[in-house]
């Protein structure tokens, strides 16, 4: 089978496509036919070797983590999903190898693929909403009435949240460039704000939940901005944050982690319609270097760039 994969930490050059052995499913995994795969900001981060406490320094490693795609065999004593089932998922940071044509995954981070789904679309909501769902569902218990600040709503995580914080009855402040408003008021933010012209002075004490997507907020600046009880959650863990966060504090860090339940809840929002997820550009396993590397260059496209090794 055909696998993006690199043998030294660094830049996108490292990348290649290679032909490796098919990998066998072992105990509580599932081998699973790709048919899409999304790339995230973590992968290049992943590739440079600015996680390797987490993700290890074993190789060669393969390069991807969201994927959609038909289960193809599964390990001993597995009942929960079967051959042919059409499945959506997450590989752990050390597992990796979503670019490819075939991936052997742990069974507890996959899920049914909402029906109403393209795989493209499975693929590229994975990470995105399970962070946002862990974010204001899990950590803040977002309810009916709230009011929830959103830095980059329209990105990845950003859109996921503010599709989330609307299908719990919160209402939502977003922040993003000028020329998205028109696009952020249609995704359902009801107050646009400019972020080269936010003041946290305007928002004192405002808000139930601040959720920093874009890392964009000191921690000070988020308690200024919230209301007594209110939690601000944080994606991008700079050191002050971390220190922080670690602290007993309304201040949060929060992650992409699978859980089944957290699966359920985001693929019965998709069948609901009620999140959906914004694709930029979909691309053939052949091209996805080159894609990825232009990616890196210019933050182009809007939306998600997906590889479909099945194309």
């Amino acid at each position: 089978m055909k696998r993006i994969q690199y043998l030294h930490f660094g830049a996108p050059d490292e990348l290649r496509l290679d032909e490796v052995k098919l990998p066998d499913a072992g105990k509580g995994q599932i081998r699973v036919e790709v048919w899409a795969a999304a790339v995230n900001p973590m992968d290049g981060k992943l590739r440079r070797g600015e996680m390797k406490a987490i993700s290890g320094s074993r190789f060669p490693r393969g390069l991807g983590h969201d994927f959609a795609g038909v289960v193809e065999a599964v390990g001993p004593g597995l009942k929960r999903l079967k051959v042919g089932d059409e499945v959506f998922g997450v590989t752990s940071i050390r597992q990796a190898g979503a670019f490819a044509e075939y991936l052997v995954v742990d069974e507890k981070n996959v899920a049914l693929k909402p029906r109403s789904f393209s795989f493209e679309q499975a693929a590229a909501f994975t990470i995105v909403s399970l962070t946002a769902w862990n974010a204001l569902v899990t950590k803040a218990r977002l309810r009916e009435g709230q009011l929830v600040f959103v830095t980059g709503c329209l990105g990845g995580v950003g859109r996921a949240a503010v599709q989330i914080a609307r299908m719990r009855g919160a209402n939502v402040v977003g922040s993003c460039s000028a020329s998205g408003r028109e696009e952020s008021l249609a995704l359902g933010v009801s107050e646009v704000v400019d972020y080269r012209a936010f003041n946290v002075v305007s928002h004192r004490h405002r808000f139930d939940v601040v959720f920093d997507t874009a890392g964009a907020l000191s921690l000070s600046q988020c308690s200024a901005m919230l209301k007594r009880g209110g939690l601000s959650l944080h994606i991008v863990p700079t050191f002050a944050k971390m220190i922080g966060c670690l602290l007993p504090s309304r201040h949060h860090l929060v992650f992409g982690n699978p859980t089944l339940r957290a699966l359920a809840g985001i693929a019965e929002a998709a069948e609901r319609g009620e999140l959906v997820p914004a694709i930029g550009r979909v691309v053939p396993l052949s091209e996805a270097i080159s894609a990825v590397v232009e990616l890196e260059k210019t933050g182009s496209p809007k939306g998600k760039l997906v590889i479909a090794p099945m194309r």
